[in-house]
């Protein structure tokens, strides 16, 4: 009996001290979602690929929703990690699952939405546009969509429109493609697979000139909020820290300068000269891409900006010459062309190579501290108005008290170049500033028009071979 009942004493010791362990444990407090990400050393965001939120280009991964977390992440002093899905319920899925801890995707802060997931406020808002072709009847209303063929991305705030507008007009019907982007919906309208879409009005204006057979003269709701979403489950402590970001974004002019950024380069339509970019982009650019290429390798810029750069000045044409005499594909002057060591401006080879390479050079003389895409920026305008008057603008943004080396500022001043009373008093006098910025501004957009037709492209010829 007593070795019994020293066991049994053992035994319940051991018993005892388990539960004061598990007591222990169970009194240790749960991680916050902001200890969470700080002992990981990341922040970790949902989002999708689109030219609205999240893309590469020849500066690396970019984009408005990349670039505001960016900033969100760098402010907790964490790295950034993005996780990728193309549609929406997913995303908003994998937010309430905790595979995220945040979603940065373009999500409309819906009132529906909002019953599962806790939205911040708004860091941009945007209208729901009705896409058609050109030949599509016009609508007045949403109930003209009744008989239609409409298409919406699947989990969309789109679809939660036309649900809403069914209530009222039952003989609407639209179709949820699943996992689609605007390129493919608006392709789905182009191809006359359907007649309507919507889309995004911040996303249309970034690609309207890839589809001038296409309008969007119908705006379904305004002001629909943009707005980053976390899991309800979670503390607030993440949450109120990307509130507080955001705020201040918004009274610093962060999100002003984003959004000047990512569209302020967007001009105003002209149907013409985008029927007359893809026409070009069909029968010219396929003659050069391989060049464009090779000056990729031998510059380090995109050969797609490089590309965009040439459209700018020639159209892509090799003959072009303008009546100051400079000509060929990247219109040279002939200052440039023996600087550069080439012997015939119309040569598209010597041309592009030496166009490249003297943006390179030029670019170079940029100061290394200023950050890209800004220096890339203010290389194309002084490639346009001169070096030396691309230096009075910074000067004279200084002189204002603006950023020397952020081209949002710098662009401002560029056209004050042609005011005497500004000019008489810089190194280079009088240039017409104002030019270099329309120049900049134009490149930009022909840049994004090829990014993304490539990219298009690209998918269109995965989606072959998997078929």
């Amino acid at each position: 009996m007593t070795v019994f009942f020293r066991h049994t004493k053992h035994l319940l010791a051991s018993l005892a001290l388990f539960g004061v362990i598990g007591m222990m444990l169970a009194m240790r407090p749960t991680p916050t979602a902001m200890e969470r990400v700080m002992t990981r050393g990341e922040l970790v965001v949902m989002t999708r690929s689109s030219n609205t939120t999240y893309y590469q280009d020849q500066h690396g991964y970019t984009g408005m929703e990349y670039e505001l977390a960016k900033g969100f992440a760098d402010s907790l002093g964490v790295e950034l990690r993005m996780l990728e899905s193309d549609d929406p319920s997913y995303i908003r899925y994998a937010i309430r699952k905790g595979t995220a801890d945040m979603a940065a995707a373009g999500l409309v802060a819906t009132a529906e939405r909002s019953e599962s997931l806790r939205f911040t406020t708004d860091y941009q808002k945007v209208d729901a546009l009705v896409v058609r072709r050109l030949d599509t009847p016009r609508i007045r209303d949403l109930e003209d969509l009744a008989g239609k063929r409409v298409a919406v991305a699947a989990g969309s705030s789109h679809a939660e429109l036309l649900v809403k507008a069914q209530l009222e007009n039952p003989g609407l019907a639209f179709q949820e493609v699943e996992d689609a982007n605007p390129e493919q919906l608006m392709a789905l309208v182009e191809d006359g697979q359907v007649d309507y879409t919507l889309i995004h009005s911040n996303s249309y204006s970034l690609q309207r000139a890839l589809w001038p057979e296409l309008i969007a003269d119908y705006t379904a709701a305004t002001d629909m909020p943009l707005a980053w979403a976390f899991s309800p489950k979670d503390d607030q402590s993440l949450y109120l820290a990307a509130q507080r970001y955001l705020t201040q974004a918004k009274a610093n002019g962060t999100t002003a300068k984003l959004e000047d950024r990512f569209y302020g380069h967007v001009e105003q339509f002209n149907l013409y000269a985008a029927r007359s970019f893809m026409r070009h982009l069909e029968d010219r650019l396929p003659r050069y891409e391989e060049l464009f290429r090779q000056a990729e390798d031998n510059s380090g810029f995109d050969w797609r900006l490089l590309a965009a750069l040439a459209y700018q000045e020639s159209l892509w044409d090799p003959g072009a010459i303008s009546p100051t005499g400079v000509k060929g594909l990247m219109m040279l002057t002939n200052d440039t062309a023996r600087q550069m060591g080439i012997s015939d401006r119309t040569d598209p080879a010597q041309s592009i190579l030496a166009g490249a390479d003297y943006l390179r050079h030029t670019h170079e003389r940029i100061p290394a501290r200023i950050p890209e895409p800004s220096r890339t920026w203010m290389a194309l305008a002084a490639y346009n108005v001169g070096f030396g008057h691309l230096e009075d603008a910074r000067v004279l943004t200084e002189k204002q008290g603006g950023n020397p080396d952020n081209w949002q500022d710098v662009k401002q001043r560029l056209p004050m170049l042609a005011n005497p009373a500004y000019a008489d008093q810089l190194r280079y006098g009088n240039a017409r500033g104002g030019q270099a910025v329309i120049y900049v501004r134009h490149i930009r957009r022909y840049y994004d028009l090829l990014v993304w037709a490539e990219n298009s492209r690209r998918r269109d010829d995965t989606l072959i071979a998997l078929n």
